[in-house]
């Protein structure tokens, strides 16, 4: 696969025409301290964790909600932290702060952003891979076109708009959050497979980018 297929921009029909994608492996849904202390050994001791968050939309303008599911997917599984359980603070920023360990997704900026207002804390070791893609002028930059781009999967965006501060997530909701994790790693592993992230720089978010 050369930059230049890459370069070339899918119409919706092209996606739509894709076979749909799903992550099929163990997902776990982290809600106690506990269930948090057996996901640590797989979180901390992976290189490069796939990452997402979920919030309620809201109607009202002017009006916004908090996240209320952080996902996690390493090279095992996906962990779903849900924060109306398992509030967001030290325990997860300590992983989202630290610089050894890659997080990568598309918009991971702003999602780190709406986190730090609800726990201080300074992200690092941030790969996003829609600037991955703007520097390597690429026409997809989203998390649904890349797939496409890269794998020839079309991934649903079905349950993007549902109540994520429900206590009890339905089976699609699980699917959906554990994918775009997942998918974000599968993406990030296969432009650094073609050469699209070969350096580093260091920012206020330790952005971690590649370019040609």
């Amino acid at each position: 696969m050369n930059t230049n297929t890459l370069r070339r921009r899918l119409s919706s029909e092209e996606i739509n025409a894709l076979p749909l994608c799903h992550y099929e492996g163990p997902v776990h849904l982290i809600r106690t301290p506990e269930e948090w202390r057996l996901a640590q050994p797989d979180l901390y001791s992976t290189d490069i964790l796939g990452f997402d968050t979920e919030t309620r939309p809201t109607f009202h303008k002017g009006k916004r909600n908090a996240p209320a599911l952080v996902q996690l997917a390493t090279a095992n599984a996906v962990y779903l932290i849900q924060l109306g359980h398992l509030p967001f603070g030290p325990h997860l920023s300590a992983i989202l702060a630290n610089p050894c360990q890659v997080k990568t997704g598309v918009g991971i900026r702003d999602d780190m952003r709406e986190l730090t207002r609800l726990y201080t804390f300074e992200p690092a070791g941030l790969v996003d891979l829609g600037s991955v893609a703007r520097a390597n002028k690429l026409s997809s930059q989203g998390l649904r076109t890349l797939a496409a781009n890269l794998f020839g999967w079309r991934i649903s965006k079905g349950s993007q708009c549902s109540n994520w501060g429900l206590a009890e997530l339905s089976p699609k909701q699980v699917t959906y959050a554990a994918t775009d994790a997942w998918i974000g790693r599968c993406i990030f592993l296969r432009m650094r497979e073609l050469g699209l992230i070969n350096g580093e720089r260091t920012d206020t978010t330790s952005t971690i980018w590649g370019g040609q």
